[in-house]
């Protein structure tokens, strides 16, 4: 929510459990958690669920939604941020955090990102937060689609990102092994498949996304040579 107020999950809007899922973007029960009861949920309590390491979650308007990540996610996520970070640290151009950094868009809205990139004018000082919850906006921010990701989930999730100030999201898709490249103020994204790379402009100017390169990890076995 742009407004940084965290709403009531039940109101005349919202009075069913489907009205609720509806609202969240059509996402799976299972990745609602019930307690602390949908609407009530705060920052504090996110940190407890994932300080636990029982689930990693987020905070959307009081509730806790789990994140929906896999093996094959997570080993994209991974790659992502190996190569990102190989161009930002020799430049020192800020810092880039993986699928368990959690960024307060605003007030009661809470994102965890697979991976984010920050530059350092984006912090305060420049220097790395020391809170596990910073109030922050990533210069670009990477989603790895799972199997329970909406198109209505996503959809909101980079309407937030942009209200933030994030200006380039990234949506992968192992299954069809493409990226959707969105910039804020635009329409439509560039979607770019496995044959192509992805030449990044602002903040990352300079940097190449080669998608065979990425994709090509899904693929590596216990025989394969580079």
């Amino acid at each position: 929510m742009a407004t940084g107020a965290v709403e009531s999950a039940v109101t005349v809007e919202t009075p069913t459990l489907q009205d609720l899922v509806d609202r969240l973007g059509g996402i799976p029960l299972s990745r609602i958690l019930a307690r602390p009861a949908p609407g009530s949920a705060t920052e504090a309590d996110l940190l407890e669920v994932n300080d636990g390491k029982r689930r990693l979650c987020e905070l959307v308007d009081g509730i806790l939604v789990e994140k929906a990540m896999g093996l094959r996610e997570s080993l994209l996520a991974g790659v992502i941020l190996a190569m990102l970070r190989d161009f930002v640290i020799p430049r020192n151009l800020g810092f880039v955090s993986g699928e368990a950094g959690t960024m307060r868009l605003f007030q009661g809205l809470v994102r965890v990102p697979d991976v984010a990139f920050v530059s350092w004018s984006r912090v305060p000082e420049g220097r790395i937060p020391k809170e596990p919850m910073p109030q922050l906006a990533p210069d670009l921010a990477v989603e790895v689609l799972s199997l329970s990701n909406t198109k209505a989930e996503m959809h909101r999730k980079r309407k937030e990102y942009f209200e933030a100030g994030v200006e380039v999201v990234w949506e992968v898709d192992p299954e069809e092994r493409t990226v959707a490249v969105y910039e804020k103020g635009q329409d439509q994204p560039r979607v770019y498949d496995r044959t192509q790379t992805i030449e990044c402009r602002y903040s990352l100017t300079g940097f190449q996304l080669v998608l065979a390169d990425l994709f090509s990890e899904l693929d590596r076995s216990a025989g394969t040579t580079k």
